[in-house]
């Protein structure tokens, strides 16, 4: 333990509280420092608590970086089904509406900046702990989401909008297509102009396969 064990803790209202300021906090020092670079004390001091605190939460970097990835993946992922109900639950003009969808689909998420960042550091990680933590990210997100829109899709397909034989295979075509050209290195801002160019060249391609 640290001296900070002893110190002052910022956040209130308990064990909820807390244990979302260690999450917050800890997704902030991964993101950041990756895996194998972030320490319990960079977590502590980032979420305002004591290691004590932390580890009674818990139980190891490992079980805690696990833990990161599943809770900001769910949220990451509850954000990108919003935008598919949005915009393809009823469907009116459907290029239109997938452009739509696509532009909302590209934009960066600012609330969720963390979350991106930590998912590319995970290629340049090794070990266990991140091997089981990707996985857990996986189900957690791109998993449920391309579920969700692969949903959508064979609606879409039902209602003879779209001729769809593998609706998940057309999901990651719809969701390849869409950022197809943008850039995808950190940092990186694209202009509302070059997204609409490249989600509308994106979604015609789409409907060139599976439109009717």
């Amino acid at each position: 333990m640290t001296s900070r064990d002893s110190g002052r803790e910022q956040p209130r209202g308990g064990g909820s509280g807390k244990r979302e300021a260690i999450l917050a906090g800890a997704l902030s020092v991964f993101a950041r420092d990756g895996y194998a670079g972030a320490s319990i004390d960079a977590i502590s001091a980032e979420a305002g608590v004591s290691t004590r605190t932390i580890y009674n939460h818990f139980t190891d970097k490992a079980g805690l970086f696990q833990q990161v990835l599943e809770h900001s993946s769910t949220s990451a992922a509850e954000a990108q089904i919003r935008i598919i109900d949005r915009h393809l639950r009823k469907v009116t003009d459907l290029e239109a509406d997938l452009v739509d969808f696509g532009r909302a689909w590209v934009t960066p998420m600012p609330t969720h900046a963390d979350h991106f960042r930590l998912v590319q550091r995970l290629g340049a990680e090794s070990g266990s702990a991140v091997e089981t933590a990707t996985s857990t990210w996986r189900q957690a997100g791109p998993v449920r989401v391309r579920a969700e829109l692969s949903a959508r899709l064979g609606e879409l397909a039902s209602q003879r909008v779209l001729i769809v034989d593998d609706p998940d295979r057309a999901a990651l075509h719809l969701m390849l297509l869409v950022s197809a050209g943008l850039p995808t290195q950190p940092g990186a801002a694209p202009t509302p102009h070059e997204i609409t160019e490249a989600v509308t060249a994106g979604v015609r391609a789409f409907l060139h396969g599976y439109g009717t």
